[in-house]
Order: structure tokens, then C-alpha cells, then sequence
């Protein structure tokens, strides 16, 4: 193939920009006609277009002017039979041009380039010739490439798997390397393991199930393509004389692969695996196996060769059934493969007999002759027969055998005929060898011990094999090896039988290719002409031909599979697609069984099913007619190939009952139909699915009636329960301070963990949770949520009730705590609503209680706000590197979900019809499996039912209104810490009891159980919050991905502030990190400056809210990077105040105005009393919501000393028409005007000239108040 004489170069560095990425997108689209679910890679698209060049140049070398020279010289050069093939595509496209069919490869940019590469302009019709033969050849090489990808389990085709593929197909090697000595076949590594390994009883029904198939397509061989010819001449033959029950054995071995996919379909996800004993147990009850036992006698009567039994007589099928009775773990399924063992023992003797008496015993390397070689079974053995037979020949010479052969065929003696010498012949499926026996040789010392010496060797693709007759005096049973220079040699074997069975090896080598080629075409032949017949969809509506107008597929984008992936649908295509004959899409049952409330009612979803069940049968036509007058049944095959969908209408059902049980517990009017349903069908395969419908609702119903089950076995015992102060059955002296907080958040982790554990998907699609019947719809979310409301009041109660500043003080350090042991168990959930109660507007202000904290718990409470930083990605981060159990942050997925759904339409216009959008329901089915993955781990902890009821029974508001309880605890935060105060009021001691805490280190452990885990603090070799990387370039793995569990990157610092101060634990985003928020708090918190003084300072107020309103309370978190520092009251003074004056604190309480609260896009949710807001409000409609005026933040963590005047640009003027919250003015001893500080951004800081650069003191003009 090499252009020696052609002076155009292809590949040179003038020309091959021209050519280069010319032909790429072209065979993108040949691919999907070959292949439409597999994918290419880029440099493998390239590798063919380098061949498809070759392919050109070796064409242009003829200087072809008209249609016929391009045509000889194709005839000349191609390998038969594929030249034929090409020829005849590429005159059909010339035919088929004027009817607007065009090629898919770039005719029009092929046409003009062929005028340089000839030095001549031909005819366009030529050129369309061309570019038809080099896209038959293109479609040839993607169509063998995609077998072997599909064979080994990929979905992407590579470069490597082109070249694999290549070198196992003796056409292509002829067209592509007919120059070149020897190419290496396919690459020795990564290899599968042995056979010899253990397997487990799902590794064996898999890898019968590809034996299965493969066993099925030698069938499809044997039947479409060798006994077709004479099937369709039965003047001159006798068909079944011929192939005997040939059909029959293809049709029980169909319907055995049927029973086992709809086996292991069938079977649920908690299985250990799928119970196919069964499918075996049934047809050797039916005889179905007897077909076997004719044809065999047929086959084997005398004069009947055996190469034709090599696919039927390996004594396989008994095997699998041992092994798979020896794996399995069911007993009813070891029940049912005895029983298949025992029916069919008669049959494996009378098999046994019938061979024994008519093939001759063979070695095990002679005993299977296959059209097509299993690849990839045995690998390892293979190798190691192939290295074993190297060794054993002397004078080798070149590549190993591994390196140009995959597998080896047989061995035997043969005698050179002329010479008249015996050799010994070694046949792989690459090389024919001819050795020598060194036996009988006397042997010198430091001489090679191989058995064998190597005389000469075949390539297997330059040969030709040709049969030769006996002639007599010279030869006999002779068969002929041509090589390609025309030389020749010819073998004989001893026997005619042993000449069978080397021509038989010989000519399946030499033409596996080609009959591989030839089945395809015949198979798709037979399915052009064999349309299933559908009833009209007058009669069946589910029989509607696909179109733009009712299903829409994504494009470029396809499962693992290879199924195509549904964007959007009628509700009848849907329900099509779930119920598809074709393939099984487990995936699309799961996601649409999760979403499907949101566009259909479950009453719909039973009576669509049911209608898709019952398939009426087709009008027969004038020829049905006439076979049916004759006896004959035309429609049998098609009509059982219709019977997948009713079969996959109840897999769904028994999905349905198995996962969504819900349903039918909310609506007992909707089980009673369904029962109904499958007790009236019919029929021995749809028996055992019936079945097992029946045991899940039974299963279901025990379970509901039982109540939910606790009884969960772990490898140690649970630690035991920690008592402080208060001891067991004292419930009346539960508290805060008087229960042990490492067993307050094991107890409060054991409840949440519940409640998170309880969160049924369906909870979730659609926001139905903030919807008119969430109660209905989201039970369990909303008791989450109402405890995580509760739970935080319940902290920010016991810190402001607690007058006394010690106790106060203890109270602090007791929370933080108990926060430790949340992070220690990996309650995320807990960590955030202690940091929410921390940074809520009545706590943080609190700032003599934080002054007096310990640094070390301050440090704590530092980590777990980072938590929340930069949208959660030291969250994310941690939560991907922990093992369960956990409990994760609900808001993010809420917030996602929000997002998802309000940003993203429920159908999508398509030729002014409107389709369901499914792609918007598969994103919110992946973050509701992210949920999932979290709920099935328990925690090791002991539940002690009186703290239990404890905390389920919190009621921190009482009898109040959320407004009322919300002006309470702010009076009571500015009762115990005034504004401003120098010092603070005296209160008595609420606690009769000791304030000093037990720790979190458990009291005591029995050997055996399980120890509380260590302090984050104290082990220092242990992950904590701090140690995660900030930057992206620390840390790119730590950043979330950009997807719908993901909040989106922050505006650009131009961009306008949100409200900030949120009041939901389960609302994520949080300042700088949150879509709703400008990364740039600080530019809009600094307008506060330029706020009039003459602002009163007022509560905070707070709007009533609807009893039904769903509660949840957020962290309340800094919406910048920078804090202000809690730093000593010693240490603070006022630029224009004497050192010893009282300090001027900044003010912590949002002081927000009804209107600004009432725009919030976030507010408090209520626990059952009611609290506030309207449902619209709990989170934002859109991913971008409108600008609102900033907050008061909250911030928590490190409050370091920062400059004033850097916040505060020298062309801030342009700031001074944004609005702000009103702010109260400063305590001062000044009596000029104070300006406003933005609030909780940073705090005044000694007076320091070089801080201020050149401009004056912040608070040089301060008036007093």
C-alpha cells in the first residue's frame, strides 16, 4: 500500500494541514450509523482518518480518470470478498446522489483537493466513488472496532482497540499490511484473571451469559448463513437432512438467555445475587434440551463430518450447573438446580453415548475449532500454552508467538509431501509452524533440550488454503498452503478424518472474517424485513413511531450502556421508554420511579401501566390470513418478542412496591387495584414475577404493621450511656448543664441521624415540601427541619436565660462541647445548627461571654464556621473523605434542589408541543441519590429513650409567636449585656449545680466496645476543618464541581449585595459562598457610613408567619473573610477618647426594617406553633435574585485587628445613594457627629498613624450620644 511512485505525499509538512482533522467529524457520524451508543476518542478518529489516506493514495495511484479505473483498481487491491462489497456501495451511491442520500464523509472538500493530489481535474461522480469506497472501508474498520469494545465491555472506543481489532481480522490486514513481516497481535497486558481463580455465583451467571450469547451468534451462523443457501433450494436439498433440529436448539437457547436476563433484571439490589435455577429447572421440565439429543444422532450418522458438532459437543452446560449450585447461597435456588441436574442426567448419558461411539477422542487443545475465537476467556492460559510451546522449539527466531497470535488451535504430524518428511505442526490463529522432532538425536553436552526444531513458518494471513484431491502414487489426504509469491506446499495426514480436521481448523482461520462480515449482513437484512408488527395506535396509543413531537433523546450523550438518555417526553413515551422491549434502562426505572409525582399521579401511573400491559394483537393480513388457512402461525414469533414489555410493565410494578412503598401506604385504594392487577395475569413466565410482587407487599405490610425495626447487629457493642448530674429516670432534671454533653450529642446525632435516615426522595421532587400539602408529602423533612429549628432556639434560650456571666460563660463552653462531639461523630447536621446559635443576632453580641471563653473552644468554634466558607467546599471536602455513618448538611441539598427546580423549566416546547422535562428530573434524582448514599449506615450508639423524649419533646417558644419569642430573646441578649455598657449588671446564679464540665472524653469503656472517638484537638495526626486547604492550588480536589449539587461561583465584585443575615439552618448559602450574594459584602456594608445619625436604634422586627409554615433556622455566618476580633475590653479604645474611657462597641443585632425583613429571600421557619413568612420566601424563585439591602452580619471566627481606612475607598461618594439598614448611633464621649460603621464588618482599632495612611481617624468627629 505504500505510494512508492506517487509523487503526492499525503502526510507531508506541506500537505498534511490540508488533510489533517478533514475527515474527523465525518467519521464521528459514520460511528453512530455503525455504533450509535458507542463513543470515540479524538485520536482514534484520527488513526483511521490516517488509514482511510493510506487508503486514497493507494487508489490516486492508478491515476484514475473514469468510474471503471477506480473500480479496477479496487478489484485489484482489496482482499476478497470485501472489494465486491465496496464496489457495490460505492455504485449505489452514485445511484442514490440525485435522490438527496448523501455520504456522510465531505464530498465537496474531497472533490478540489483530488485536482491537486492528480495534477488533473476528474469528473465530481468519480470523486463521489471514491469518497463511497474509502467510507465503506471507514465504516468496516468502526464496525469491527466496536464489536471488540462491545466484546470486552467498553463504551469508548480507543486507538489501541482499533489496532487490537485490526489484527484480528485477516482482511483488513491484507488491505492495510501487505508489505509489512509480522504485526503484533494483541497486547499481553492487563490481562483477565485466570479461570482457575475463584468466582462467585454472580461471576459465573455472568460469564455464562456471555457464553450463552456467543454460543447463540455461531448458531445465528450456522442457520442465516450456511444452511440459508440450502434452505432456499429445497429441489436440490433436503434442509433438515442437513442441519436437523438446528432451529429448535437456537430457539430453547434463545429463550434460556431470555429467562436468565429477566432473572437477574428482576432481582433486587439488596440481593447477594440473582437465583437463575429456575430458568433451568423449567425447560428440563418442558424437554426443552431434548432437540439436543436428535441432533446429535443426526449429525453423527456415518459419513457425517464432526467439525460440524464443535460448537454442541463441549460438556459445558453440566459444568456451570455444578459450580453455579455449588456458589449459591439460596436454598430454594440449590433446590432448583438439583432438580435441572437430575432431568437432565438422562440426556447428558444418551449425549455421552451418541459422541462416544462416533468421535474420536481428542486432545483438549484439538476439541474446539470455533468461527470465533473467545478472546477474552482464559487469556492466561493461552499465553502460558503459547510461551510453553516456544521454549520447546530450537532455532527460534523473530517475535515471540504471544506477540502475532492471541490463541492456539491444535497441534499434529503431518508429512511434507516431496519430501516426504514428518513434521510436527503447531497451528495458532496467526502462525502455522513446522518443527522437526529432535527425538531419537544423540544429544552433545551444553545442547538445547527443546522437543522440537524449527523448520519454517506460515503468517496465516498471506496464505491461501486450498483442498487437494488424492492422487494416486504421490499423495493422499492433501490439503495445499499458497504463499503470496506463488510458491506452494503441500501436507498430508494420515486419516481422511485427521484432514478434516485440519481443513476444518484452516478454512474457519482463514475465512472467520469474512463470515463474520457475512452473518451481519444477513442479520440486518432479516430485522429490515422483519419489522415487528405494532397494533395502530387508534387501538394501542403506546404503538406511536418516535418523533421530535413526543420524545426528544440527548444529544452526544449516552449512559455507560449505551442506552440513549431520554431530555424530555410525552407521559406515554415515558412510560414506553420504562417499559422498553428493546433494552432494560434500570437507571431511567430508578429516576422516574423517584420523579415522576411531579408530573403524574400515582392512580395516572398504575392505569398507564396497565394499559401498557395489556397489548391487543395486530390485524392480521391477506398473507397472515392465508398461512393461517394453511395451518401455520406467522405472528408466534413476533408476538412472543412483543411479550418483553408486559414482563418489563411488571418490573416496574415490583420496583415500585419495592422501593416507593409510600405510595400505597398513603392510598390504600391504589394497593388494593395493583393487587387486583397482577392477580388476574397469566401465564408461566410471568408467574414467578407475580410472585415476587406478592412476597414485597406482604414483606411491606408485615413491616408496617410491626413498626419500623431497630434490631441492627454491629461488630462491637455501643459504648455505654454517660451520666453527669443527672441520672437516670430524673427527667425532671434534664438540662443543658445537668446531662452529659458527650451523651447530649449522641443522643441528639442517634435522632437526627433517624430523621435524615427517614427522607424519602419523593419528599423532595418538586419543592413539595414548600408546597400546600407538604405535611402530606414531606412528613419526614419537615420534622428534620422543625428539629433543627427547635434545637437551635433551644441553645440561643439557654444562653440568654442564663443571666449570670460565669454561668453564662459555662453555658458557652458546654455548647461548644457538645459541637466537638458532633464533629467527632460527623454530625455535620449538629455542627451547623450549634454554629447557627453562635452566630444568631441575640448570641454573637454577646461579647463579654465570648471574652471570658476559652481560646481553645474559641478555636473550635472557628473550625466549624469554616465549615461554611467559600460554598461549603471544606464541608464537601470532609464529607467525601469520611467513612459512615454521618449525618450530612440537608440545606445544601435542599438549596440545590431549589435551584434545580426554579431554574430549569417543567417542559420543553418542541414543534409547539410541550414535553416533559426529564433531564431536569434526573438532576434532582442525583442529588436525591447523594442523599441516599448517606442513609444506610447506623450509628454504633446505644439509644437511651428518656434523653431521647428529652429532645423530641423541645418546645423552646412555648406558647409564643415567632416575633414575640424572636423581641424576647434580643431584650433578654441586651438585658444581660446592655449597648455599650462599661460593665455589666449583676445577676444571681441560676445553677444549684457545679459548673464545671466532665469533658468529652468517655468516663469509662469495657473491653469490647466501642470507645468514643478521640478529640479533634488532642489527635493531632487527625483531620481537622483548619488543615483543608484554602486555595484552589492547595487543594483542587477540594473544590465542589459545578452541577446542581453544587452553588454556583459567586458575582463579580460589581455586582449588588444580598441580604445576608439568614434565619434557616437548612438555607446553604452563606455570605461571600452563596449564589445569592455578592462576593463583595464589604463594598455594599460600607454605605453605613454615609447613613444619617439620625436613625433611632430599634429592635429588631420581626413579621408574623403562618402556623403551616415549614420552620428551619440557618447559620448565621459572616458574609466577608474578614471578622472582627474578639479582642480584651482592656485593649479597646477609641481613637478620640482618652485610654481609660469605656469602650465603643460596634453594634451585633440586625436592625432591619418590616420591609427589608418581609424581601429576605431566606427567613425562619417555624416549629408546629407557627413562625414566620410566607412559603415563597424560604428560598429564593431564582438562582439570582434581585439586589436587597445588606444585613447586619453575624460573623464568627477569627476577628483579627484589621485597618479602617482600606474598607473605606477615597471614592466611596459613589456609594452614598445605596441603601442600608438603619443602624443605632455610637456611644461616645465625643460631641461631634460619629459616622457609621459597617455593622459586625471590623471593629475600631487603637489609634495607629500608619494604618490610616494619609487620611484622618475614622472617628475623629465622634459625637457623643
Amino acid at each position: 500500500m505504500q505510494a512508492a511512485q506517487f509523487q503526492y505525499d499525503f502526510f507531508s509538512e506541506e500537505n498534511a494541514p490540508k488533510w489533517r482533522g478533514l475527515l474527523v467529524p465525518s467519521l464521528n457520524k459514520v460511528l453512530n450509523q455503525v455504533h450509535p451508543n458507542l463513543a470515540s476518542q479524538e485520536e482514534a478518529l484520527q488513526y483511521i482518518e490516517e488509514l482511510i489516506l493510506l487508503l486514497l493514495s493507494m487508489l490516486c495511484q492508478a491515476q484514475p480518470r473514469t468510474v471503471q479505473d477506480v473500480a479496477e483498481r479496487v478489484q485489484k487491491s482489496f482482499p476478497h470478498p470485501i472489494d465486491k462489497w465496496a464496489i457495490a456501495d460505492a455504485q449505489a451511491a452514485i445511484e442514490k446522489r440525485k435522490r438527496r442520500n448523501p455520504l456522510a464523509l465531505p464530498v465537496d472538500k474531497i472533490h478540489p483537493l483530488l485536482k491537486e493530489v492528480l495534477g488533473y481535474k476528474i469528473d465530481h461522480q468519480v470523486s463521489v466513488y471514491i469518497v463511497a469506497v474509502l467510507e465503506y472501508i471507514s465504516a468496516d474498520i468502526l464496525k469491527l472496532a466496536g464489536n471488540y469494545v462491545r466484546n470486552i465491555r467498553h463504551y469508548e472506543i480507543s486507538q489501541q482497540d482499533i489496532s487490537v481489532a485490526m489484527c484480528a481480522d485477516k482482511v483488513l490486514m491484507d488491505m492495510f499490511h501487505q508489505d509489512e513481516e509480522d504485526i503484533s497481535g494483541f497486547p499481553l497486558m492487563d490481562e483477565e484473571p485466570s479461570a482457575s481463580e475463584e468466582q462467585t455465583y454472580y461471576d459465573l451467571v455472568k460469564a455464562f451469559m456471555a457464553e450463552v450469547r456467543q454460543y447463540l451468534r455461531d448458531l445465528n451462523l450456522i442457520i442465516k448463513v450456511f444452511r440459508e443457501p440450502f434452505a432456499t433450494n429445497t429441489m436440490l436439498f433436503s434442509h433438515h437432512n442437513i442441519f436437523s433440529r438446528i432451529v429448535d436448539i437456537h430457539e430453547v437457547t434463545l429463550k434460556l438467555l431470555g429467562l436468565i436476563e429477566d432473572t437477574v433484571e428482576m432481582t433486587d439490589e439488596g440481593s447477594p445475587h440473582p437465583l437463575v435455577g429456575s430458568c433451568f429447572e423449567d425447560l428440563a421440565e418442558e424437554l426443552a434440551f431434548d432437540p439436543y439429543e436428535t441432533y446429535a444422532q443426526d449429525i453423527l450418522r456415518t459419513g457425517f463430518h464432526d467439525h460440524f458438532l464443535s460448537q454442541l459437543s463441549k460438556p459445558g452446560a453440566a459444568f456451570y450447573l455444578q459450580q453455579l449450585e455449588e456458589k449459591s447461597e439460596d436454598e430454594e435456588d440449590k433446590e432448583c438446580l438439583k432438580q435441572a441436574i437430575t432431568a437432565l442426567l438422562n440426556l447428558q448419558s444418551s449425549m455421552e453415548r451418541i459422541c462416544s461411539k462416533s468421535l474420536a477422542k481428542r486432545r483438549l487443545s484439538e476439541s474446539a475449532c470455533r468461527f470465533y475465537s473467545q478472546q477474552m476467556k482464559g487469556k492466561h492460559l493461552a499465553i502460558k500454552k503459547m510461551n510453553e510451546i516456544q521454549r520447546n522449539i530450537d532455532g527460534w527466531e523473530g517475535k515471540d508467538i504471544g506477540q502475532c497470535c492471541n490463541e492456539f488451535i491444535m497441534e499434529g504430524t503431518l508429512t511434507r509431501v516431496g519430501a516426504k518428511h514428518e513434521r510436527h505442526i503447531f497451528l495458532f490463529d496467526g502462525l502455522m509452524i513446522c518443527c522437526k522432532s529432535n527425538h531419537g538425536q544423540p544429544r552433545l553436552p551444553g545442547a538445547s533440550a527443546a522437543e522440537y526444531r524449527l523448520k519454517e513458518k506460515f503468517f496465516m494471513r498471506k496464505v491461501q488454503i486450498n483442498d487437494k484431491d488424492d492422487k494416486e502414487g504421490e499423495y493422499r489426504h492433501a490439503f495445499e498452503i499458497i504463499l503470496k509469491d506463488g510458491n506452494s506446499v503441500v501436507f498430508a495426514a494420515k486419516s481422511a478424518e485427521e484432514k478434516n480436521g485440519w481443513m476444518a481448523a484452516l478454512i474457519s482461520l482463514q475465512y472467520r472474517s469474512t463470515l463474520e462480515r457475512m452473518l451481519d449482513t444477513a442479520m440486518l437484512q432479516e430485522e429490515k424485513e422483519e419489522q415487528m408488527r405494532l397494533p395502530g395506535a387508534e387501538i394501542y396509543r403506546f404503538a406511536e413511531p418516535d418523533s421530535e413531537e413526543n420524545v426528544v433523546f440527548e444529544e452526544n450523550v449516552q449512559s455507560k450502556s449505551g442506552i440513549p438518555i431520554i431530555k424530555a417526553g410525552t407521559v406515554l413515551k415515558l412510560i414506553e421508554r420504562l417499559t422498553f422491549h428493546m433494552y432494560a434502562d434500570p437507571n431511567f426505572v430508578r429516576t422516574f420511579l423517584t420523579t415522576y409525582r411531579s408530573f403524574c399521579k400515582p392512580q395516572e401511573l398504575l392505569d398507564l401501566l396497565m394499559e401498557r400491559f395489556d397489548i391487543p394483537e395486530p390485524k392480521p393480513t391477506e398473507a397472515d390470513q392465508m398461512a393461517m388457512e394453511n395451518g401455520d402461525q406467522p405472528l408466534s414469533a413476533e408476538l412472543k418478542r412483543f411479550l418483553v414489555a408486559p414482563l418489563k410493565v411488571l418490573n416496574v410494578c415490583r420496583h415500585w412496591v419495592e422501593h416507593h412503598f409510600y405510595d400505597f401506604e398513603r392510598d390504600a385504594q391504589l394497593l388494593r387495584r395493583l393487587e387486583e392487577f397482577i392477580g388476574m395475569v397469566r401465564g408461566k413466565a410471568m408467574r414467578k414475577w407475580v410472585e415476587s410482587i406478592t412476597k414485597i407487599i406482604q414483606r411491606k405490610k408485615q413491616a408496617q404493621a410491626n413498626g419500623p425495626s431497630h434490631n441492627i447487629t454491629f461488630e462491637s457493642l455501643p459504648p455505654p450511656i454517660e451520666w453527669h448530674i443527672s441520672k437516670p429516670g430524673q427527667m425532671e432534671q434534664f438540662d443543658l448543664m445537668t446531662l452529659h454533653p458527650i451523651e447530649i450529642a449522641r443522643q441528639l446525632t442517634l435522632l437526627e441521624s433517624d430523621f435524615y435516615r427517614a427522607v424519602q426522595p419523593s419528599e423532595l421532587v418538586g419543592s413539595v415540601w414548600t408546597k400546600e400539602d407538604k405535611e402530606l408529602n414531606s412528613p419526614n423533612l419537615l420534622r428534620m427541619i422543625r428539629h433543627t429549628t427547635n434545637l437551635t432556639l433551644w441553645f440561643e434560650k439557654c444562653i440568654v436565660e442564663t443571666e449570670n456571666l460565669e454561668e453564662r460563660v459555662a453555658v458557652v463552653s458546654r455548647i461548644i462541647e457538645i459541637l466537638q462531639v458532633f464533629q467527632e461523630l460527623n454530625n455535620f447536621n449538629g455542627v451547623l445548627e450549634v454554629v447557627s446559635a453562635m452566630n444568631s443576632s441575640p448570641v454573637y453580641r454577646l461579647d463579654h461571654t465570648f471574652e471570658v471563653s476559652i481560646v481553645r473552644q474559641k478555636k473550635i468554634l472557628e473550625e466549624a464556621h469554616e465549615l461554611s466558607e467559600d460554598h461549603y467546599k471544606k464541608y464537601l471536602a470532609k464529607l467525601r473523605s469520611i467513612n459512615p455513618p454521618c449525618v450530612p448538611f440537608f440545606g445544601i441539598y435542599l438549596t440545590n434542589i431549589l435551584k434545580t427546580e426554579e431554574g430549569n423549566p417543567d417542559f420543553l416546547k418542541r414543534h409547539g408541543k410541550e414535553l416533559i422535562n426529564f433531564s431536569k428530573r434526573r438532576k434532582v434524582a442525583e442529588i436525591t441519590g447523594e442523599i441516599q448514599q448517606y442513609q444506610n449506615q447506623p450509628y454504633c450508639l446505644r439509644v437511651e429513650n428518656d434523653i431521647r423524649k428529652f429532645f423530641e419533646n423541645l418546645n423552646p417558644m412555648e406558647d409564643m409567636m415567632e416575633k414575640e419569642f424572636a423581641d424576647y430573646l434580643f431584650n433578654k441578649s441586651l438585658e444581660i449585656e446592655p449597648r455599650n455598657a462599661r460593665s455589666l449588671p449583676r445577676f444571681p446564679k441560676k445553677y444549684s449545680c457545679p459548673l464545671k464540665s466532665p469533658g468529652v472524653r468517655p468516663s469509662s469503656s469495657r473491653p469490647g466496645t466501642m470507645r468514643h472517638p478521640t478529640p479533634l484537638q488532642n489527635e493531632p495526626r487527625k483531620i481537622s476543618y483548619s488543615r483543608i486547604p484554602d486555595s484552589e492550588t492547595e487543594s483542587s480536589a477540594a473544590s465542589a464541581p459545578n452541577s446542581p449539587r453544587t452553588p454556583l461561583t459567586p458575582p463579580p465584585a460589581s455586582a449588588a449585595s444580598s441580604s445576608t443575615d439568614i434565619c434557616s439552618v437548612f438555607d446553604s448559602p452563606q455570605g461571600p459562598s452563596s449564589p445569592f450574594h455578592s462576593s463583595t459584602y464589604m463594598l455594599s456594608s460600607m454605605v453605613s457610613f454615609h447613613r444619617s445619625t439620625e436613625d433611632a436604634p430599634v429592635p429588631p422586627p420581626m413579621m408574623s408567619k403562618h402556623l403551616d409554615s415549614p420552620p428551619a433556622i440557618p447559620p448565621r455566618q459572616p458574609t466577608g473573610k474578614v471578622y472582627s476580633p474578639r479582642y480584651s475590653l482592656t485593649d479597646r479604645t477609641s481613637v478620640s477618647e482618652p485610654p481609660d474611657s469605656p469602650p465603643t462597641l460596634p453594634p451585633r443585632e440586625p436592625v432591619r426594617t418590616p420591609e427589608v425583613f418581609a424581601s429576605s429571600p431566606l427567613l425562619l421557619q417555624p416549629p408546629p406553633q407557627g413562625r414566620r413568612s410566607e412559603q415563597s420566601h424560604f428560598f429564593p424563585t431564582s438562582p439570582f435574585p434581585p439586589p436587597l439591602p445588606p444585613q447586619t452580619p453575624s460573623p464568627l471566627g477569627p476577628r483579627k485587628h484589621l485597618p479602617s481606612p482600606p474598607l473605606l475607598p477615597l471614592d466611596c461618594e459613589l456609594l452614598q445613594g445605596a441603601a442600608g439598614p438603619p443602624l443605632p448611633p455610637r456611644q461616645s464621649t465625643s460631641q461631634t457627629a460619629i459616622p457609621k460603621l459597617p455593622p459586625k464588618t471590623y471593629k475600631r482599632e487603637p489609634a495607629h498613624p500608619s494604618m490610616h495612611r494619609d487620611g484622618p481617624p475614622l472617628l475623629e468627629n465622634a459625637n457623643p450620644s
